[in-house]
């Protein structure tokens, strides 16, 4: 297909599909963007391609600054607000070629599991019915449901805790968080600076790959960005592996709780066999602290939206409230307290109250301690050495050392958003159960959809893929989306099979 016909069946579905609320802000001129597409597509024939995305139709979460969008960050405080520059994640994409379609919608600020706390009203996934809506996951919600349902060719989301992977398995879409640091963060809306990443949703593994070979890269604006020479070190460390093309995979047998759905299970299970009859070995592993993962991210998150989230009180810019603002004494109080949702106003208090004098030590500062635990148990168990540490300062005592883990990336199918009314929300928080660990270590992670195992006459209610996660030792990023070509052919096979 032609790049114009497809960018016009994109602009076409964006404009069909409204009702699904996938986009906050979408494209205003779109004789202009068909205009540079033929350019593309010019450029293509002539064989002078600017790169593999030249003339593709990109979505972009609107917590990521552009320059010809505004950036609400799907909040009332910032509705009006339009950013004087581009992210550098932003700038990349603009030299490729590639063509921004759209501001995704999103949970406010990043904060959620469901995308239903948007100012701009909730995002719709109707997979299976139009007259019961189910969770599209949080919170990046807006952009996988723009890849699911081709409004766009791939698109850019935020990753502070799964708000990637969580969307891309309850969406049937490929996710993948990269490993911390591996992308520039300068320019996008802070919600948690030590988790937060900008990774890809895309239609398949080998889409999310060429949209990460162009927004990779160090970027000495932003200070979590890795330097040149650890990204040269990472190199030659996984060189020296000499990784065999049999892998050796690994499945934490603390993920298969209670909680998990038996279809789920059973789908975990026939994957992690297919994998063994292509020749790769399979390992049980531990990984212990997993169970106080959630527990740490949840202190550890909040903690750093309430410092990050301070900035905004309608004096120096964004939305303030129009009466007189000056409730007990304070400036920006009655702005602060209209201007944020319930629940950014939840984390924010929660981690007020972490970092304050009398919970540092019992909260905070053991999060801390938990999440170095959860990292170390990442260290143990896979065979290349963290490129972040002294190689000989590492524990690895674990005889079953693997390349790469296999998981589910949720523990239940996507709940309908009538259903999630009633839950309180330490009980949404639970669906980050799978992907929390991976986010508190800075290792790169993918969900990958997989056909469902699912009994015959459960088949027309429940969605047909699964997502399954893959999650590599840090800076192995190459291997996860290798890894998720591997698990799309064995889903094709199966999905052949049924």
């Amino acid at each position: 297909m032609s790049l114009l016909r497809e960018a016009k069946l994109c602009l076409s579905r964006q404009s069909s599909m409204k009702a699904l609320n996938a986009f906050i802000t979408g494209v205003r001129d779109e004789a202009s963007l068909f205009v540079r597409v033929q350019e593309a597509e010019e450029r293509f024939a002539r064989g002078e391609q600017t790169s593999p995305l030249d003339g593709a139709l990109i979505g972009i979460k609107d917590n990521i600054c552009t320059s010809d969008f505004p950036t609400t960050c799907a909040s009332r405080i910032l509705k009006d607000f339009r950013s004087p520059f581009d992210a550098t994640v932003i700038e990349k994409l603009r030299t490729a070629g590639a063509l921004l379609v759209g501001k995704t919608n999103l949970d406010e600020f990043g904060m959620g599991s469901h995308s239903t706390h948007s100012y701009f009203g909730h995002v719709r996934n109707q997979q299976l019915s139009e007259d019961a809506d189910l969770s599209v996951g949080g919170s990046s919600g807006g952009s996988a449901v723009a890849v699911a349902t081709g409004q766009c060719l791939a698109a850019l989301g935020t990753d502070t805790g799964g708000s990637i992977r969580l969307p891309a398995a309850y969406t049937g879409t490929v996710g993948f968080k990269p490993s911390y640091g591996m992308v520039s963060r300068w320019g996008v809306v802070a919600y948690a600076n030590s988790l937060d990443t900008v990774g890809i949703m895309a239609r398949d593994s080998s889409s999310a790959g060429k949209v990460f070979d162009i927004i990779k890269g160090h970027d000495p604006r932003d200070p979590t960005s890795l330097a040149n020479n650890t990204r040269s070190r990472i190199r030659d460390a996984q060189e020296r592996g000499n990784r065999k093309r049999e892998l050796r995979i690994g499945f934490p047998l603390e993920y298969n709780i209670t909680e998990l759905n038996p279809s789920i299970r059973q789908t975990w299970v026939r994957t992690l066999q297919q994998l063994q009859a292509q020749g790769h070995s399979i390992r049980p592993v531990s990984l212990l602290t997993t169970r106080s993962a959630l527990s740490a991210y949840y202190v550890l998150a909040p903690a750093e939206a309430s410092s990050n989230l301070a900035k905004y009180d309608g004096v120096r810019y964004g939305w303030r409230v129009d009466q007189h603002d000056g409730a007990g004494g304070v400036l920006f109080a009655k702005t602060r307290g209209t201007g944020f949702g319930d629940e950014v106003k939840r984390r924010i208090l929660l981690g007020a109250y972490s970092l304050s004098a009398d919970a540092i030590d019992n909260h905070f500062l053991q999060a801390q301690r938990v999440r170095r635990l959860v990292q170390q148990d990442f260290d143990r168990i896979f065979a290349l050495p963290n490129p972040l540490f002294d190689a000989q300062e590492q524990q690895r005592y674990d005889p079953e050392q693997i390349d790469i883990l296999v998981c589910p990336t949720a523990p239940t199918f996507p709940p309908t958003l009538d259903s999630l009314e009633n839950q309180e929300p330490v009980e949404t928080y639970m669906n980050d159960v799978f992907t929390v660990p991976a986010s508190l270590a800075g290792l790169p992670a993918m969900s990958v959809p997989v056909h469902a195992v699912t009994p015959g006459t459960e088949r027309s209610r429940l969605p047909k893929s699964i997502g399954m996660q893959v999650i590599a030792q840090y800076g192995d990023d190459d291997l996860i989306i290798e890894m998720g070509r591997v698990l799309e052919e064995v889903s094709a096979n199966t999905q052949a099979e049924w």
